[in-house]
């Protein structure tokens, strides 16, 4: 017999609340695309009127910093007051965020107690290893592919990334969209940033995996913006001295940031979606693209950004874009959807 998803338990249930775990090394207060994600998918989920408990770092009294990203702490050797945390809640499913320490330990939780749960694929960690390090590729897959493959199901953003990983091995991928609250980026009410016409504009970590330096050291016109933090800041200061740095920036204040903004440029190579591309748009702020898989996601060229392999070109082209049109791109990318398919996805703990 198949197992019973999320969906089949919550209909014999007659629409009754189910008890969700969701267990996330990256979480509040960390500043990422995984900790906005999970947080908004909590608030999708009690909102349909479930019991959703994510369990991150902050449960934990000790924790470190990690490597390279002192902002980001983990719980170091989470399992016991992990297990404690899982036992008492008694989850109707379990869905595992990342594939850190706490995600380790929750596999090896439902592994010894033969529960069924799910997990998502968020981040290229490999990717990431693999520009900081240079180790290759092949030396890395295998840790990400024997964690995900004991899953139920591993979600995926996107159809290209559920192919990539299916080549490296991966199994049992289904598809797990992400949205965008538009009720918060808006283009109402754009900050006056100080800066010579047109604004260019980054946001997010300012780490090496993200490629910023592809956009600082472009030849362009006007002023560029970065919103964000993160351990390539003061390099970046250093290196590129009129570029203007704000910081981290929250809700309104970030929405009215992107806003102000005439694009937004998004250098990654190597996110599995980029969130900040949909909130860009939200505010009605056209995307300059590199050519990913993340971009060709998000981006329909011509109408909301422009992707090319070229940077610059795609940030000329996009300062003609419709702001507008922008927009109405992102009001078709809500939370409803996304939340349907986590649903979906989900399996029951037990059998």
């Amino acid at each position: 017999m198949l197992p019973a998803t999320f969906k089949e338990l919550f209909l014999s249930m007659e629409n009754k609340g189910m008890r969700i775990a969701i267990v996330s090394d990256a979480f509040h207060p960390q500043v990422n695309g995984v900790a906005t994600t999970v947080a908004e998918t909590q608030r999708q989920l009690e909102r349909r009127g479930h019991t959703v408990r994510v369990f991150s770092p902050r449960d934990f009294g000790i924790t470190v910093p990690l490597l390279t990203y002192s902002e980001i702490r983990i719980a170091p050797f989470p399992y016991r007051k992990l297990k404690k945390l899982l036992d008492e809640f008694a989850p109707d499913a379990i869905h595992i965020a990342v594939e850190g320490p706490l995600g380790f330990a929750a596999r090896n939780y439902c592994v010894k107690h033969r529960l069924r749960f799910t997990t998502a694929y968020h981040t290229r960690f490999p990717e990431y290893v693999n520009v900081r390090t240079r180790i290759p590729l092949s030396w890395i897959y295998p840790y990400p592919r024997w964690f995900h493959n004991g899953s139920a199901r591993t979600m995926v953003a996107s159809e290209t990334l559920k192919n990539e990983l299916e080549a490296w091995g991966f199994k049992n991928l289904s598809l797990w969209g992400r949205g965008v609250d538009t009720t918060v980026f808006t283009p109402e009410d754009p900050l006056p940033l100080p800066g010579e016409r047109p604004i260019f504009m980054y946001m997010g970590r300012l780490a090496a995996e993200k490629n910023i330096d592809a956009f600082l050291k472009l030849d362009l016109p006007g002023t560029k913006y970065v919103v964000g933090d993160g351990p390539e800041r003061k390099r970046l200061e250093r290196t590129y001295p009129k570029t203007v740095f704000t910081g981290y920036k929250f809700g309104r204040e970030l929405a009215r940031h992107l806003a102000a903004a005439d694009v937004f440029v998004f250098p990654s190579l190597t996110d599995t979606l980029g969130l900040v591309m949909l909130e860009a748009n939200a505010c009605g702020t056209p995307i300059a693209a590199l050519a990913s898989q993340a971009s060709h996601v998000v981006v329909r060229d011509g109408e909301n950004g422009v992707v090319s392999d070229d940077l610059r070109e795609a940030c000329m082209r996009a300062l003609e874009l419709s702001r507008t049109r922008a927009r109405e791109v992102a009001l078709e990318r809500g939370w409803d959807q996304p939340t349907d398919q986590f649903i979906e996805n989900l399996v029951t703990a037990r059998a």
